[in-house]
């Protein structure tokens, strides 16, 4: 049995996907760059829990280094592969344009070309909600135009499914886009919302709420979205529509082996909501400081998953009354903090 490459493997999605691919006994390869967008600890604690299963092997390595992954490629001989590494976040890409091309754009196209030239049965990337920028159409479609991306972060994944695109209608290459919608839950990112709430709320501190607080998220628990990427992982590869019209333009399918997905909870959540859950776990108010809406940001996101749902049976069934309870229950164990009587 061959291993399934996850890169972004000490990631937040990556080590969630990786512990659910070994717990179902496939040998998995991690990679990861193990870079200082933050906290490093946070990625090295992910990793020794993946490495106390035998069937985990890692190894640290940037997709933007072209020879060693076009190497690791022709010694591993993947069948599948699943590119969860890239340099995320909306806001940090205004400020640090040039890590998201050397990540998103350079290193993907690295996994494509070992992908094609190295015998990969199907590759699975992970694109996001941010592609959608301008649209104002509710809830989000892969069936619909994501042309207008708001941030540099969004306009590299919606490079990363074009390239893929070409590749599947070049090369024959399959590969699956799955578009994330806020993700959050155990193991989380500190740069995300949930977390610096948490943080700030338990220190007394105050937290930004963006675009006075009328912000709307199809926030997302990570265990639906790993069970959703496993299954698209393990089951059926895509293959050329037949009935695909070109006149139509329909982005999410092609006349090539290629599929975009949208991946959420299906519904979205105004933030206020969201922060008011939040105060009932950790029983404490949180001082609010409102804030305009942020350069590249959105005001709502929604996810359509009915195609998802057809073609994998994906269910999406975490309200965030348990996602959030659970995320706070990881974070002050793994920050040893204690709850506190309400304000």
């Amino acid at each position: 049995m061959k291993p399934i490459l996850v890169t972004g493997a000490a990631g937040f999605i990556g080590y969630s996907l990786s512990q659910k691919l070994l717990s179902e006994g496939h040998l998995v390869l991690g990679l990861d760059n193990l870079n200082a967008y933050y906290e490093v600890q946070l990625k090295l604690d992910r990793l020794k829990s993946l490495q106390e299963n035998s069937k985990f092997e890692f190894l640290k390595m940037d997709l933007a280094d072209r020879e060693g992954i076009l190497n690791l490629f022709k010694e591993r001989r993947f069948e599948k592969v699943v590119n969860l590494a890239a340099q995320a976040g909306v806001r940090y890409s205004v400020e640090n344009p040039y890590a998201y091309i050397d990540s998103n754009i350079v290193g993907f196209l690295h996994i494509l070309e070992g992908c094609r030239h190295y015998g990969v049965q199907h590759l699975v990337y992970a694109s996001t909600s941010s592609v959608y920028g301008l649209s104002t159409k509710m809830p989000f479609s892969p069936h619909d135009d994501a042309d207008h991306p708001v941030s540099l972060y969004g306009a590299t994944k919606r490079a990363n499914e074009l390239m893929a695109h070409s590749y599947a209608h070049l090369y024959g290459l399959p590969s699956t886009g799955l578009q994330f919608f806020t993700v959050y839950g155990p193991w989380g990112r500190p740069d995300m919302a949930l977390f610096k709430f948490t943080k700030n709320i338990i220190e007394g501190k105050p937290i930004e709420v963006f675009n006075g607080g009328k912000h709307a998220r199809d926030f997302t628990y990570v265990d639906d979205i790993v069970e959703g990427v496993k299954r698209v992982t393990l089951g059926k590869i895509p293959k050329a529509n037949s009935s695909w019209d070109s006149l139509r333009g329909d982005p999410s399918t092609s006349s090539a082996a290629f599929r975009v997905y949208n991946i959420g909870n299906n519904r979205s959540v105004e933030l206020m909501r969201y922060i008011e859950v939040l105060e009932q776990e950790l029983g404490k108010k949180a001082i609010k400081q409102m804030l305009p809406l942020q350069q590249g940001d959105v005001p709502a996101t929604h996810a359509s998953i009915d195609d998802l749902t057809r073609d994998f049976d994906y269910q999406p069934n975490t309200p965030i009354e348990v996602g959030i309870k659970n995320f706070v229950k990881w974070y002050q164990s793994y920050y040893d903090t204690g709850r506190s009587s309400i304000n």
